[in-house]
């Protein structure tokens, strides 16, 4: 009567809900397993089917052109297969002071520059968000110590993009740029004269195929906001390119990056034709979650011997 009064359980009653308590959370580390075993299981499914919808994309006959660059396609850090892209493309062209420049990087684990980072090469990374930029610094410290990587937060537009590169001190000629900042590129790009860079990889709105030309009104201040309303299409990248100089060189197959050359660097090494249908992807942002790389990235412990 006491025990009861006092809100106390007999021995044999806690006895019984710790096994219980035991019981629940036995179960709860089998299911918590069985969650952990069915998300790899389906990761792993994913990536498969992703290659095997790779492979019938890059079977097209089309493709047989031992100067296109599409089947060269690789991710090592890369969003999709720019990486692969760009190596192919650089042993054609060869390179000079192996220096790039890309804006819009986020935190620097995925991005068109950080394999070339690892490989040797230096230059500079811009993001507009504080949060980015910080996790870089962080990340890629001993880089930015060491002097082979200049990191800045910026919104890169029209009117500071030459200031920019002139503070961060890169070579006119450097090997490589990459714009993708979801929106003005192609009025960065137009505006960006202070340096001729060999190469260059742009973002381009796949949703409108060569021949339409359209380019988004600019805005400095815009922001993506989901539609459609964004960058340029590849027709207009393509004309704005030989305006400057390149030739359109290569699309990779999600249908988000183009990639330029110089045009006298380009000479035979790539297909002679200018027309952007004939390198033009169509949307296919679904095979980007396809190109899995199941380690997360690290930085610092190694590099070229």
């Amino acid at each position: 009567m006491l025990r009861s009064l006092l809100g106390l359980r007999p021995p044999e009653a806690l006895a019984a809900a710790e096994e219980g308590e035991r019981e629940l959370r036995a179960q709860f580390d089998l299911l918590t397993k069985r969650i952990h075993q069915l998300h790899r299981i389906g990761t792993q499914q994913l990536y498969l089917m992703g290659e095997a919808a790779r492979e019938r994309i890059l079977a097209d006959p089309r493709y047989d052109d031992p100067l296109r660059l599409e089947r060269h396609g690789l991710k090592v850090y890369s969003q999709n297969e720019e990486d692969g892209i760009l190596t192919e493309l650089f042993r054609r062209i060869g390179v000079t002071n192996q220096t790039f420049w890309e804006f819009g990087v986020q935190d620097g684990t995925e991005n068109n520059t950080l394999y070339r980072l690892v490989d040797g090469w230096r230059g500079a990374w811009i993001d507009g968000g504080a949060a980015n930029v910080a996790k870089v610094r962080e990340r890629f410290a001993r880089a930015v110590e060491n002097g082979s990587l200049s990191v800045r937060e910026a919104l890169v537009d029209r009117d500071n993009v030459n200031a920019l590169a002139l503070d961060l001190g890169l070579p006119r000629e450097l090997d490589l740029l990459s714009i993708d900042i979801d929106g003005n590129d192609f009025h960065v790009w137009d505006a960006l004269d202070a340096l001729a860079p060999r190469v260059v990889v742009i973002e381009y709105n796949p949703k409108l195929p060569p021949p339409t030309q359209w380019v988004m009104r600019y805005d400095p201040r815009y922001v993506w906001d989901g539609t459609d309303q964004y960058g340029a299409s590849l027709a207009a990248l393509a004309m704005l390119g030989a305006r400057k100089g390149y030739r359109l060189v290569a699309c990779n197959i999600t249908g988000s990056n183009a990639f330029f050359v110089r045009q006298d660097l380009a000479a035979d090494k790539f297909p002679s034709t200018t027309d952007p249908a004939y390198y033009y992807q169509p949307f296919r942002a679904w095979l980007t979650a396809t190109f899995w790389n199941p380690t997360p990235v690290g930085f610092g412990n190694g590099g070229p011997p």
